[in-house]
C-alpha cells in the first residue's frame, strides 16, 4: 500500500547520494517528460506475479538466480549478447532446480542495468581530471571532456535500448527457447570445465530421461516448453525511475514500470535520503544492498520504512560482505531481523565484497572467494534458523577472463587475454556454470 504522505516526487525534499549533475536542468526535464509519455517496459501484473513467487520463496519453495552484467551497455542490445545471457540464466536455473528441487526465480540484471555509482565523483588521470564514467544512462567511458560530460538524452536511449531487448526476450522465450525438451540448443561452443563438464551433463541427460518418463505416463507436459524471466536493475537514477512510476487501472498502488525488481545500492541506503523516500512508495518487490557499514539497529529501522506492513515478498536484503567479514558482519544482522520477526528474503551477493586489484591495476575477484562467501553465507542463515533464499552474481554468457580460478585455473596473468568491462569484473560461462553446480551440489547433500 502506497503510503498517504507520499509522492513520486517526495524524494526531491531529502539529501541524495550519487546525484549527477547536468549541465542543462531543463534538458533534463524534457528527457523525463518523454520517456514518462512511453509506453511502460513493465506490466504491473508481472510485478506482482513476482512478487508472490518472492513471497514463496521467503516460505522456501522458490530460490532467487538474480545475474547478469554488472553494468551493461548500449552496444550489448544485441541478439548474440542477450541470447547468451539467457542461457547462462537458463542452464544455472535448470542445474539449480536438479540439485535444490525448488522452483528458481530468473532475475536477470538486464535492460536496465545502465548507470553505476561511483566511489568518487571525478577520476583524474594524469594532469585531467573529469567526471567519473557512470554507466551509458549518464555519460561515456572515453575519457575526454566531451565524453564524460552527463547527457540527459542518454535517458531516453536507455528506455528504448531497455524496450528492444526486453521485446527480444519476450519473443525469444514464446518461440520456444526455454523449452526443456531440448537444453541441448543453448550450449555456447566453448564449455569444458573437464569432471565438472561431465557432471553437468549427467544432470541433464537425468532431466532428459526426467521428462521422458513422465510424457511416457502423462502425454506431452505443455509447462516445460515455458518459463517466467524477470528483469532487475540498480534503481540509482532515480530521474529516469520517475518517468515510468506511475498508476496503472485498476490498481491503487504506484509501480515502478522500467523494471519487474529494482534495487537500493549500498551507497544509497540512507534512511533518510532520497532513494529510501522513493522505493518505499513503489508497490514492486524491492531489493537492498547489505554491506560491512550497516549496523543491526539501523537494518531493522530500514525494513519497517521500507515495508512498514511487514508483506512477505516485498523486500529482499542483498548482503555484500567479502569472504574475509561475512562471518563477523551477517550474524548479528540476521539474529536482528529474526528477533523483531521482520519477512525479508535473504539473498547473497559474493561479487561485491570481494573485489581485488591487481599490481597492474586491473580489478578481478577470486572464484574461490566467490564461492566461500556463499557457503559460509549460508550456513549462518541456517544456524540463525532461517535460510538462503537466493544468489546475486555478476556473469556473461562470453568467454571473458575477468575473474581469477574456476576449473579451467585462469590466473592474473590470463585477466590480460579477453577482459571486456568497463566496470568490475563478472564470471564468465564456465566459471558460472561450475558455481551453479557446486550449489546444486551442496543443496542436494542436505536432502540427503
Amino acid at each position: 500500500m502506497t503510503p498517504s504522505d507520499w509522492t513520486p516526487y517526495s524524494w526531491k525534499t531529502k539529501p541524495i547520494g550519487q546525484w549527477v549533475d547536468y549541465p542543462d536542468p531543463q534538458a533534463l526535464e524534457d528527457a523525463v517528460v518523454t520517456v514518462s509519455k512511453l509506453p511502460p517496459l513493465v506490466t504491473s501484473g508481472e510485478i506482482e506475479n513476482l512478487r508472490q513467487q518472492l513471497a514463496a520463496a521467503e516460505e522456501g519453495r522458490y530460490f532467487v538466480l538474480q545475474g547478469g552484467d554488472c553494468s551493461e551497455t548500449f552496444e550489448s542490445c544485441n541478439p548474440n549478447v542477450i541470447t547468451s545471457k539467457l542461457k547462462i540464466l537458463l542452464l544455472m536455473s535448470y542445474i539449480l532446480i536438479y540439485g535444490s528441487r525448488k522452483q528458481i526465480i530468473r532475475l536477470g540484471r538486464i535492460a536496465g542495468q545502465y548507470a553505476k555509482p561511483r566511489s568518487s565523483p571525478t577520476e583524474t588521470r594524469g594532469e585531467m581530471t573529469l567526471p567519473s564514467y557512470r554507466g551509458p544512462l549518464i555519460n561515456r567511458p572515453e575519457f575526454t571532456a566531451e565524453a564524460r560530460t552527463p547527457d540527459p538524452h542518454n535517458l531516453v536511449i536507455g528506455y528504448s535500448h531497455a524496450a528492444i531487448t526486453l521485446n527480444f526476450i519476450r519473443s525469444f522465450i514464446a518461440g520456444g527457447f526455454a523449452d526443456m525438451h531440448h537444453p541441448e540448443y543453448w550450449e555456447l561452443g566453448f564449455v569444458n570445465l573437464t569432471e565438472r563438464s561431465r557432471e553437468y551433463r549427467r544432470i541433464f541427460q537425468s532431466i532428459d530421461s526426467s521428462i521422458h518418463f513422465m510424457e511416457v505416463i502423462a502425454g506431452k507436459i505443455d509447462q516445460l516448453t515455458e518459463t517466467t524471466f524477470f528483469c532487475s536493475h540498480e534503481g540509482l537514477h532515480l530521474p529516469y525511475e520517475i518517468a515510468q512510476t506511475r498508476r496503472v487501472p485498476r490498481r491503487e498502488n504506484w509501480y515502478d514500470l522500467t523494471t519487474h525488481f529494482p534495487w537500493i545500492g549500498d551507497r544509497t541506503r540512507q534512511i533518510d535520503g532520497a532513494h529510501v523516500e522513493f522505493f518505499r512508495g513503489i508497490a514492486n518487490p524491492i531489493g537492498m544492498k547489505v554491506g560491512p557499514t550497516m549496523e543491526p539497529e539501523e537494518l531493522v529501522e530500514l525494513t519497517k520504512v521500507l515495508n512498514p506492513q511487514n508483506e512477505k515478498g516485498r523486500l529482499c536484503l542483498i548482503h555484500r560482505f567479502g569472504v574475509n567479514r561475512v562471518s563477523e558482519k551477517l550474524p548479528g544482522l540476521v539474529e536482528a531481523i529474526q528477533r523483531e520477526k521482520r519477512n525479508v528474503l535473504w539473498i547473497c551477493d559474493p561479487m561485491h565484497g570481494n573485489t581485488r586489484t591487481t599490481p597492474g591495476g586491473m580489478k578481478t575477484r577470486r572464484f574461490d572467494d566467490i564461492l566461500s562467501e556463499l557457503l559460509q553465507a549460508s550456513s549462518i542463515l541456517e544456524r540463525e534458523g532461517t535460510h538462503l533464499g537466493g544468489i546475486h552474481v555478476e556473469l556473461t554468457g562470453e568467454n571473458v577472463t575477468e575473474c581469477t580460478g574456476g576449473a579451467r585455473g585462469l590466473t592474473v596473468d590470463d585477466l590480460y587475454r579477453d577482459y571486456q568491462s568497463d566496470v568490475d569484473p563478472r564470471l564468465n560461462y564456465e566459471q558460472a556454470m561450475e558455481m551453479a553446480l557446486l550449489i546444486a551440489e551442496r543443496q542436494a547433500s542436505k536432502r540427503r
